[in-house]
């Protein structure tokens, strides 16, 4: 069994940044890809951010190049989401996920084990 538990969320004004964590528990997390996604209210989750398993291999939603960074410690069991330069259309829930695959990386249908988000929140 794998629980993620995020951390992190906030009010930020525009332009502000946020650091988001996802503690995870269980075994298999050093070999586990994860990702992070997002829902707004009223539209469906989509895509943020993939990391492999030892955090060599990154992918970004093409929105958010060069916004965020997505990082990993298999030490401390947990994936990071460094958001900077936030903009209103930033807000919603964020997500992380295990990936558990069968589809594209950017598919929600490819993670088995979801937290259950926090809130982002960016001010005009």
């Amino acid at each position: 069994q794998v629980q993620l538990v995020e951390s992190g969320g906030g009010l930020v004004q525009a332009g502000g940044s946020l650091r988001l964590s996802c503690a995870a528990s269980g075994r298999t997390f050093s070999s586990s890809a994860m990702g992070w996604f997002r829902q707004a209210p009223g539209k469906e989750r989509e895509f943020v951010s993939f990391i492999g398993w030892n955090g060599d291999n990154t992918i970004y939603a093409d929105s958010l190049k060069g916004r965020f960074t997505i990082s990993r410690d298999n030490v401390k069991n947990t994936v990071y989401l460094q958001m900077n330069s936030l903009k209103p259309e930033d807000t919603a829930v964020y997500y992380c996920a295990r990936r558990g695959g069968g589809y594209r990386f950017d598919n929600v249908a490819g993670y088995d084990y979801w937290g259950r988000g926090t809130q982002v929140t960016v001010s005009s």
